[in-house]
């Protein structure tokens, strides 16, 4: 699969501001209102990255997400990344925040 270039990872991040660059991955932090609305999130993120067959890096405290986002076969970013991405603020637009 072939790398995003800056100008379509920059247009993303523009209209996503939740979402950082990190390096290589695309990252992002979420505070649910509670551990059992984070975990609702990470098992609703994991059912869309595995009918993706793409995997997000997910660590979860508490109430507290952080994801993160690469294509390691790719070496990087890729639009697979900026995809999930989508997807996954849609499941956290749906997440009670704390």
């Amino acid at each position: 699969m072939k790398l995003i270039d800056d100008e379509t990872l920059n247009a993303f991040l523009k209209g996503a501001p939740a979402w950082t660059r990190e390096g290589d991955t695309i990252a992002r932090d979420f505070k649910a209102a509670s551990d059992r609305d984070a975990a609702r999130a990470i098992a609703r993120i994991a059912d869309l990255a595995i009918g993706a067959n793409h995997h997000p890096e997910l660590t979860w405290v508490y109430d507290s997400l952080h994801i993160e986002l690469s294509t390691h076969d790719a070496g990087g970013l890729t639009k697979k990344d900026v995809h999930l991405a989508g997807c996954i603020d849609d499941v956290l637009a749906d997440t009670p925040q704390g």
